[in-house]
């Protein structure tokens, strides 16, 4: 929501390495517009969908410094989100719905295989962590083969930290996820033996989402089955 945006991205901006769409301006519903609107930076670059970056070790390192900054403890009136930050079990009746939509499109049989061994996974039971909520590779600017700022908050909750490290196989080959992890344990405190389990569930879970309801077009069911075929390989 951009209510959120507006309300808490500016201080959590101040800790984060990369720049990131703080409004510079915000406005009200009036005139005929129903609703709160924004004016935010222009950043130079193109969705690392469209642009990937070019040195998969380089970004996993880039990426884990933005989320050992991004994922601090979150206030008390931090916003919750229904769906993205709950524990993975949440999850199960809407994995299984968009299963069941994609048919013959998907494995199925290995699909609801690997969610059933997911979601065993020992919930996080830590404090609730600030998420950006929507981390994919369309919401990450590339410039010059380097990932160079992380837009679109609308998502941004407090939770399981490891919604946002589903990344690992949104965008980075396998090779770099081993580095990702590293640089993740190097740089947090706060992370767990079972939190790449549960980020693991969280890119499958987001990849078929992704699948099923890929109303934006190519760019994101390509994120879909990018992101699935990675999940399933492990």
């Amino acid at each position: 929501m951009i209510e959120h945006e507006q309300r808490w991205l500016p201080d959590i901006a101040t800790r984060l390495p990369l720049p990131v769409p703080v409004p510079v301006r915000v406005g009200v519903p009036g005139r005929g517009y129903p609703w709160r609107w924004s004016i935010v930076p222009w950043f130079t670059g193109e969705p690392a969908i469209v642009s990937p970056p070019t040195d998969a070790v380089q970004t996993a390192n880039t990426i884990a410094t933005f989320l050992a900054a991004m994922h601090q403890p979150a206030p008390s009136a931090a916003p919750q989100n229904p769906v993205r930050g709950v524990p993975l079990a949440d999850r199960t009746d809407a994995v299984h719905a968009r299963v069941r939509a994609l048919e013959d499109a998907i494995d199925r049989r290995t699909v609801l295989a690997l969610w059933s061994d997911v979601v065993r996974t020992p919930v996080w039971s830590g404090p609730s962590i600030w998420i950006h909520g929507d981390l994919h590779p369309g919401n990450l600017l590339v410039r010059d083969g380097r990932v160079c700022a992380i837009v679109d908050f609308g998502d941004l909750a407090a939770g399981d930290p490891a919604t946002d490290l589903a990344i690992a196989w949104m965008l980075l080959p396998a090779f770099a996820r081993p580095k990702f992890w590293m640089a993740l344990r190097e740089q947090c405190a706060w992370l767990d033996d079972h939190a790449p389990a549960r980020a693991r569930g969280w890119a499958l879970n987001l990849a078929l989402a992704f699948l099923a309801n890929s109303r934006d077009g190519d760019a994101m069911r390509r994120i879909g089955r990018t992101t699935l075929d990675a999940v399933i390989a492990g």
